[in-house]
């Protein structure tokens, strides 16, 4: 069994992995918490009448902010999560939602979803980590503390649970909770993630690598905020029709050569934007 933590394997190569894991009589269990509570909470036996996944945001630094604010976002503020204390990478994801976009392919993978079925509300409070909706209407949430240790135990358990001094979720005072749309005007993010999901192929992949590039580059504050995404886009409109696999059958090679020709083209878009700065 893998207990997986991170998202950038599923992305790059998530049928390839799952497929090996089913080979080895394996399975992959999420530790990531989104997933884990879709984990927790859908059946398999009736997972053909699922009709929607539904992941949680907290919408990061930047759920209130224009897109005045947003173009004007200096790292500082970029890394300034409400709720997490995070690595500079995850933490900027965070602030463009990329992070949620890479999540959406995940599910994709995990769980055999359409992209079409998953969707991403905002969620502040961080209480309701993902839910599953059935075609009955009915509507099943995991509900626990903004806190990775439950589902890293779930992760490491499965399918028995760990008796230890996990934070303990108390509904009477944890407030109201709270739900809303995640803007994609100001979070193109997970339009575009939806986008390389449904075309497939080496898509996913190359969006990781572009992003990488582009978080990169405004962490050294050669682009603005706002131009994660545009680099990521550009990047894949670039390499649009590109065959990594045309004279390599291997997945992993094939996903390793779209890594790296992703990050040369990305790092020649950030070049130019780099040049005529769109941020103040």
């Amino acid at each position: 069994m893998i207990a997986l933590a991170n998202k950038e394997s599923l992305v790059c190569a998530g049928p390839s992995l799952l497929r090996t894991a089913k080979l080895a009589g394996g399975a992959v269990v999420p530790v990531d918490s989104e997933h884990s509570a879709i984990f927790q909470v859908l059946d398999p036996a009736v997972a053909a009448q699922v009709s929607r996944l539904i992941l949680t945001s907290s919408g990061g630094p930047f759920r209130s902010a224009t897109r005045d604010q947003m173009a004007a976002a200096t790292p500082e503020r970029a890394l300034a999560h409400p709720n997490f204390s995070m690595g500079a990478k995850i933490s900027i994801d965070s602030a463009t939602m990329m992070n949620k976009g890479l999540e959406v392919i995940e599910a994709a993978y995990l769980f055999a979803m359409p992209p079409e079925r998953i969707e991403v509300l905002v969620h502040p409070q961080q209480i309701i980590h993902s839910l599953v909706e059935y075609a009955d209407g009915s509507t099943l949430a995991q509900l626990g503390p903004p806190d990775m240790r439950p589902p890293i135990a779930c992760a490491f358990a499965w399918p028995d649970r760990l008796p230890w001094p996990a934070p303990k979720l108390d509904l009477v005072t944890s407030g109201p909770l709270t739900f809303e749309h995640p803007d994609l005007e100001r979070f193109p993010a997970l339009r575009i993630a939806k986008e390389a999901l449904r075309a497939g192929g080496h898509a996913p992949a190359a969006m990781n690598a572009a992003n990488e590039r582009a978080v990169a580059a405004f962490l050294d504050r050669r682009i603005g905020l706002l131009d994660i995404s545009s680099v990521v886009t550009e990047t894949l409109e670039r390499l649009d029709g590109a065959d990594f696999a045309a004279d390599n059958s291997d997945a992993l090679e094939c996903a390793k050569m779209t890594d790296a020709e992703a990050r040369r083209v990305a790092d020649e878009v950030v070049g130019e934007r780099a040049q005529s700065p769109t941020w103040a």
